[in-house]
This record gives structure tokens, sequence and C-alpha cells, in this order.
């Protein structure tokens, strides 16, 4: 089994029987080092049970193998209502005790160890809430980080249902499955943890949803690209500290964007165009930019870029990466300069917005399968109309209004947020 397949953390899961259902049940957990035969001999065992077991019926099932060292999990219950006899723990107690024998002999068998225990009346019924996935990212992911998490769980009294790795490159991450947790506590609780451990945790709902994504629209400056495009514009003006101190207020929420960039495109005036070139060509991706892009096309998601930089640079960008669509703001030019005006409507916090719409809609997706990255205070609006909306390496204002935050200085790791492995996106890069 490939390192990417469930892994429970515990090697005997508190599973009920179905709601409503008084059927003795029990977990059978089998352990030790990996060989042939040893799931079929215990469930041949089960499909002909002697000793006095009666018939039973597989619940639920769980299996993996880390370092050639074999956990395998089973929740069985009696065949029918009628056959558990006696019901409630009674009836679990001597279910156990039956297949305790079995056990025995598949163990002797196998030379692996077998355990069977009651699963316990109730252990994760009545949680209101679907299960999360949460999400571990780092450089790496240390020991007290996962211990936090855990804990922080368990403070909620959720419990962990499975935990696989997700990637071992550029980043590390492991995806749990949590259930039983109310989801605002469980943000709130391990967002204390990430802040503690400087560990990237994300959480999101189980469901079709999550991996039924087909947009994404990206922000540019710091986040497709390093730096900030319009900075390096105002570099070659002579204007750099006044500008980028401009743009870090604005970033940061401090003023208005549309009245800032206003205010930083002025002082571009009289630039020559090809300096928009010079820029241009200059520019440098996000590390793991490009696989991100690709790997999204050919999983069939439309990509996109939503920037409150300048067509100048944006649109040969899109091109050169082969995207399929893009909004941003265009500069004035007269007579091979630029004007230090702007043309057109200006894409602020709420223009990036209403382009994720308009983009979502010309493509038939629904907004709730849409995802935008970004990482100033004038892509928040954006962030939060998307289905799901992440703040990349973003302004302490961003990190706590969007629905998840990357730390990593890898933009690729937006595919594991999105529960993808590390196995599926080489496979999409083949």
């Amino acid at each position: 089994m490939r390192h990417d397949d469930r892994v429970s953390p515990d090697p005997a899961p508190r599973t009920p029987a179905p709601e409503g259902s008084s059927r003795p049940s029990a977990v059978l957990t089998v352990s030790g080092p990996d060989r042939p035969g040893v799931t079929a001999r215990l469930f041949t065992a089960l499909a002909a049970p002697g000793q006095g077991v009666p018939a039973v019926e597989v619940l639920d099932l769980e299996q993996v193998v880390v370092h050639g060292q074999l956990v395998l999990g089973i929740v069985v219950a009696v065949g029918t209502p009628a056959e558990g006899g006696e019901g409630g723990e009674g009836g679990e107690a001597a279910l156990v005790a039956r297949l305790g024998r079995l056990a025995d002999d598949v163990a002797r068998d196998t030379g692996m160890q077998v355990r069977v225990e009651a699963t316990g009346p109730g252990a994760a019924a009545g949680a209101a809430d679907r299960p999360h996935h949460v999400i571990l990212l780092g450089r790496p992911v240390s020991p007290a980080a996962v211990a936090g998490a855990t804990t922080a769980i368990a403070g909620t009294g959720a419990n962990i249902d499975a935990i696989r790795r997700l990637s071992d490159y550029p980043v590390t991450s492991f995806e749990l499955t949590v259930s039983g947790a109310e989801a605002t506590e469980l943000r709130t609780v391990l967002a204390a943890v990430a802040a503690e451990t400087g560990t990237d945790i994300a959480v999101e709902q189980v469901g079709l949803a999550r991996r039924s994504k087909r947009l994404i629209v990206l922000d540019v400056d710091s986040t497709l690209v390093r730096g900030e495009v319009i900075d390096e514009l105002a570099a070659r003006a002579g204007r750099a500290a006044e500008v980028a101190a401009i743009t870090a207020a604005a970033m940061n929420g401090e003023l208005d964007f549309a009245e800032s960039l206003r205010a930083r495109v002025a002082t571009l005036a009289g630039l020559p165009v090809e300096v928009l070139d010079e820029v241009r060509e200059a520019l440098v991706l996000t590390p793991g930019a490009r696989t991100l892009i690709r790997t999204l096309q050919r999983l069939g998601l439309r990509c996109g870029i939503v920037s409150g930089g300048f067509t100048q640079i944006t649109d040969p960008l899109a091109e050169s990466l082969g995207l399929d669509f893009a909004a941003a703001n265009t500069l004035e030019v007269a007579d091979g300069r630029l004007t230090g005006g702007l043309v057109g409507e200006i894409v602020d916090r709420a223009g990036k917005a209403r382009a994720l719409a308009r983009f979502a809609r010309e493509y038939g997706i629904p907004l709730e399968q849409t995802v935008a990255v970004g990482d100033g205070a004038n892509d928040l609006d954006m962030l939060n109309a998307a289905g799901l909306g992440i703040a990349f390496n973003a302004k302490p204002v961003v990190r706590e209004q969007a629905h998840t935050a990357l730390n990593q200085p890898y933009l690729d790791a937006v595919l594991q947020v999105l529960g993808f492995t590390r196995d599926e996106v080489l496979d999409a890069c083949d």
C-alpha cells in the first residue's frame, strides 16, 4: 500500500454500530510485520466462523502498511439483530469472547497480534457536525505540532478517525480526518496551535465539494510572482521608498486601495513605456507556481489571475502560463510614456470579487466550486466570495479573515490544502 493511503492513529478505533442498531459489535485489530495472506486468513475465518462465533457483518475496514508494519482494523457486528440475542453490552461481551477464540487461531497461523474489543456504547454517536479534514503543513512538521494539534482536537471532544500523508516534498503535509467537532471551535483551537508551533493548519469539512473545485483565481503580486510590480516601476522613477510605504499600508488594509493605487500610479508619470517590458521580463515566479497551474489544468480546473496590478504586465504573463483568464488595471500611455493615470474600471478590493464572480459565471461554475488565493487586504472580498479562500504568506489582517492560511514559500502547497497527494501531483504532471 502506498504511503498516502489512510492510516488509523489509534490501532483500536472506537467506532460505534450504526445509529439505532442494538446489534453487538466489536473491533478486531491486527498488527505486526506485513506478509502475504494475513488479511485473507482473517476474513476466511470470519466468513466461516467456528467455535460458536455467529455470522457477522463488516461495518468498517481500514488497513495500512507503514515501513513494513501492518495495521488492520475491522469493525464487525452480529449479522442480524435477531442473532444478537443478548443485545447491549452483555451481547458485545459474549461476541468479544467468541471472536477472541477465532483471533487466537489467526494469530497462531500468521504470527501477528490480533486484539478484539467491544466498540463501546455510542462512542462517536450523536456528533452533530459532519467530519472535517485537518491538514498540517510544515518544513518539517514537528512532533510538537502534531502533539499540539492532536491534543487540541481531543480537547474539543472530537475523535481522529484517520491520518494520511499527503506530501513529503516540497513541504511535508498530513491530513487528519476528525469527527465529532464543531467547525468554529476546531478552527479556533488549531489556530492557536499553528501560531505556537509555526505550522500551517487548515480545516475543511469532509464532502464532495472539497474535491469538486473547478476554477482557481490567483492574485499576482507577492502571490503568483515575487515582489510588487508597482514597487519595481517606482524604483525606475526614483520614487521607490514613497511608493513602497503606500503599498504596505494598502496591503495591510490601512488605506483605501483605489485611492492608494491612484497615488502610486501618479508617481510613474513620464516613465517610458519600454520600462514595462523590462519589469515584466524580470519577474520571478513564486516557487511551485508552474506546478500548481499545470497540475490543476490537467485535473480540469480553469485557472486565471485577478490582479490589482496592470494589464501590460499580467496579460503577457497569463499568455505565457497558458491561463484561461486575467483581469487587472490598465496604465494610461500617451506618446510612448506613462501619464500617471489609469484607463477604465479600477480592479480594487470589490472589483476583484466581481471579477471572480464574472469568470465563474462565464464558465458556468458555482462560486462554491471556486478557489481564490491572495495575500493583501484588497484580496479579502475575493477570498471570502470563493468557495475556498486561501491567504498565501499574507498580512495578519488577511490571515485572520480568510478560510485558511498558508505560510510556506511554495505555491503548490495549495494542492495539499485541496486534498491532493504528492503522487497525484506527479501523475498529473507526467
